[in-house]
């Protein structure tokens, strides 16, 4: 038989599936382990929200809907676009999908050509060095450090423009790291992109869980030249605790999102019309859930901190948003622990879920090899039963 698409061969299984995948294999077998490792609120989906969606099901709302998504869940995009950041798009400029990563997809697929570059700041989700190579990009990944927040530089940014530079991604609240960009550090950001004709994919996806009191900017904001050049992709998933609903989005300009509706109507098409209903009541509703279930993660990011930063051997990163927290692992690399040599957060991650007993998230695939990923998107009692497991794991090395 002919060989398979060697694009499709290149691309490399998520290492937050992978190991996600071998904490359920354990629980299934009766094993006693605790997982911190997807990404998604641990609380049910808002009952407002929900009963959206049985209403939609009830009056047979239950047909296509047009590829851009319904007329109601753009207008109701459009007004949280608006009352939480000033921001003004038109319905035409705002396009619905089966979640975050489609749309990212297709956003990279509608402004790449084979071969251009796209800057990917380090640490990164994992799926963007994926998902540029899958669109025919390339990725020019810049690594930032743990001393500046892990903060893009202006001056890193300049450096790493070429002539075949298309784009940049600016995830802010950043996944894996929790960090956020200020006002004046997107500002000085935006001006490079400006002046070097860039355009920008600003994943906002955790926008609404920000800590401490500290500003959210969102970056179309900033002016017209840059909301002009900027590809605004968020969605329901974090912050309503709808992540199976399956809801994403963009806004962008008119010509932008009309090419991504017509790469969309050839290959995903619309998106579920009961998660549209959901996701309507989501974004037009009450929004007062959302405080509720931020502050919860403030207090758990509090406590998880606190306890992590008296622990020998390893050190964590303070969050400023969203609800993960990297730890660092310097100190362990190059050590032998149960009889395995930590070369990075590969091999740490392995042997804490075998022998002690909790899933976290090595960071190797997010272009940051020596940090693990905690997600306290979970309960009080297992992030406390899970640092209890940390400190006797490394005591007992």
């Amino acid at each position: 038989m002919k060989a398979l698409s060697a694009l499709a061969q290149s691309v490399r299984a998520s290492t937050t599936m992978a190991i996600d995948t071998q904490f359920k294999k354990m629980r299934a077998e009766g094993i006693d382990v605790i997982g911190f490792s997807v990404g998604e609120p641990d609380f049910p989906t808002p009952e407002h929200i929900k009963q959206a969606g049985i209403r939609a099901i009830e009056n047979d709302q239950t047909k296509y809907t047009p590829t851009p998504g319904t007329l109601a869940l753009r207008q109701a995009v459009r007004k949280r676009l608006q009352e939480d950041w000033g921001l003004d798009y038109t319905t035409e400029e705002i396009v619905v999908s089966g979640g975050g990563k489609p749309i990212l997809y297709v956003a990279l697929k509608t402004l790449l050509n084979p071969g251009d570059e796209v800057i990917l700041p380090a640490p990164y989700w994992v799926s963007y060095y994926e998902l540029i190579k899958m669109a025919g990009g390339v990725p020019v990944v810049v690594e930032t450090t743990e001393a500046s927040g892990f903060n893009l530089t202006p001056q890193q940014l300049r450096q790493a423009i070429t002539p075949k530079t298309k784009a940049l991604i600016l995830n802010s609240p950043s996944n894996p790291t929790g960090m956020i960009y200020s006002r004046a550090h997107l500002e000085a950001i935006a001006q490079v992109c400006v002046e070097a004709d860039l355009y920008v994919i600003a994943d906002e996806m955790y926008s609404k869980l920000v800590f401490d009191g500290k500003e959210f900017v969102s970056f179309p904001s900033l002016s017209q030249a840059v909301k002009e050049r900027t590809i605004l992709v968020s969605g329901a998933s974090k912050t309503y605790a709808m992540t199976g609903w399956r809801i994403g989005f963009a806004a962008a300009g008119r010509e932008i999102v009309q090419v991504m509706s017509n790469y969309l109507s050839h290959s995903l098409s619309g998106t579920c019309s009961i998660a549209q209903a959901a996701a309507e009541e989501a974004f037009g509703g009450s929004q007062a859930e959302i405080e509720a279930m931020r502050r919860a993660f403030e207090v758990r990011r509090d406590y998880l901190y606190q306890r992590m930063s008296a622990i020998p051997g390893v050190h964590p990163v303070r969050s400023e948003a969203t609800f993960y927290m990297l730890m660092n692992l310097e100190e362990l690399i190059g050590r032998t622990l149960y009889g395995v040599e930590i070369r990075d957060a590969d091999d740490f991650a392995n042997v804490f879920l075998r022998e002690g007993l909790v899933a976290v998230v090595p960071c190797t695939g997010f272009g940051a090899p020596h940090y693990v990923r905690w997600s306290f998107a979970v309960s009080m009692e297992n992030i406390k039963e899970g640092l209890d497991r940390l400190e006797k794991f490394l005591a007992n090395a």
